[in-house]
């Protein structure tokens, strides 16, 4: 079982560079073409901010890039929501982000999460996207539904992607904007053959635990944290990036990071100082809630 793994494309409907230079559209194809030689693969997965601005057009040419990609290689794409994305747009142009789910859950507030079985694995992804805000999190509805269809085992195993990561550095805003109830899922998944979890958003890569399962953040296609920055304080890099997971071989998971050539890499994106990143973790933190009703909403910069 071989995935690329991809998450934050950040594509928008101008499908052009932003007011920092970063072009979440030329990234996708960057990193797509370097990965020419990339072939024998099962699936796709794309954990979450497939568009920057929640619009029809990001996401129509996400699918049209990737599905094309993909095909070639005789593998379907997968997706799920993350902060940036905008439910009704995603739902409309991608589904629920499954080509032939098995199962499907629609929450009382638009989530979507899905199931399907790809080379004898469980794939499931589903929706921590919280309306206006950069955390994560998972309702108790979504997971009475994930509790139920890992109550029967598959034949290999089940990977989870989503988008928020249910563990963090110790990096403030990590932990301010990840899964705010990793123990509630720690405590759904705890025993079952959940073995792989596959998240995005902090744009680097982190490899952790959760139970006995695997977690793995990959950094994003758009931009790269570069955690060399003053301690408090958030750069961003040029240098489009994804992951390749193997599945079933011996010592497995087996993970690498592939990184695109690009003539602007390690160049500086965007860089907060201390005061923008407190900010930041006010205003998208768990504090200060927003009406959910106002939907999507979209800060610019840092990239949350």
């Amino acid at each position: 079982m071989r995935i690329l793994h991809l998450s934050d494309t950040h594509l928008d409907r101008s499908g052009g560079p932003d007011a920092d230079g970063a072009d979440g559209t030329a990234a996708l194809r960057r990193l797509l073409a370097e990965l020419a030689y990339l072939d024998d693969l099962d699936a796709v997965v794309v954990t979450g901010d497939v568009a920057d601005d929640g619009s029809r057009e990001a996401y129509a040419r996400a699918d049209e890039l990737l599905a094309g990609y993909a095909s070639g290689r005789g593998a379907d794409v997968f997706y799920t929501t993350g902060n940036h994305d905008d439910r009704s747009a995603f739902a409309d142009v991608l589904g629920n982000g499954h080509v032939q789910p098995g199962a499907v859950f629609e929450g009382a507030a638009g989530e979507r999460a899905a199931s399907s079985t790809v080379g004898g694995w469980r794939l499931i992804t589903l929706d921590t996207l919280v309306p206006g805000k950069g955390y994560g999190r998972l309702d108790a509805d979504q997971l009475a539904w994930l509790r139920e269809q890992l109550g029967t085992p598959s034949a290999s195993g089940t990977i989870l992607a989503f988008h928020h990561p249910p563990v963090a550095l110790e990096v403030d805003v990590q932990r301010a904007l990840g899964l705010q109830n990793s123990a509630e899922l720690a405590d759904v998944i705890r025993g079952t053959d959940v073995q792989l979890i596959l998240c995005g958003h902090f744009h680097l890569q982190i490899l952790a635990r959760l139970e006995q399962a695997t977690v793995w953040v990959t950094p994003g296609v758009v931009s790269r944290i570069d955690l060399t920055a003053r301690p408090g304080t958030e750069r961003a890099v040029h240098g489009p990036s994804a992951s390749l997971v193997h599945l079933g071989a011996p010592h497995g998971p087996l993970i690498h990071t592939l990184h695109a050539r690009d003539p602007r890499m390690g160049e500086t994106v965007y860089e907060a100082d201390e005061e923008e990143m407190r900010e930041v973790i006010e205003r998208l933190g768990p504090r200060n809630e927003l009406d959910p009703s106002l939907g999507v909403q979209h800060f610019g910069q840092p990239r949350v």
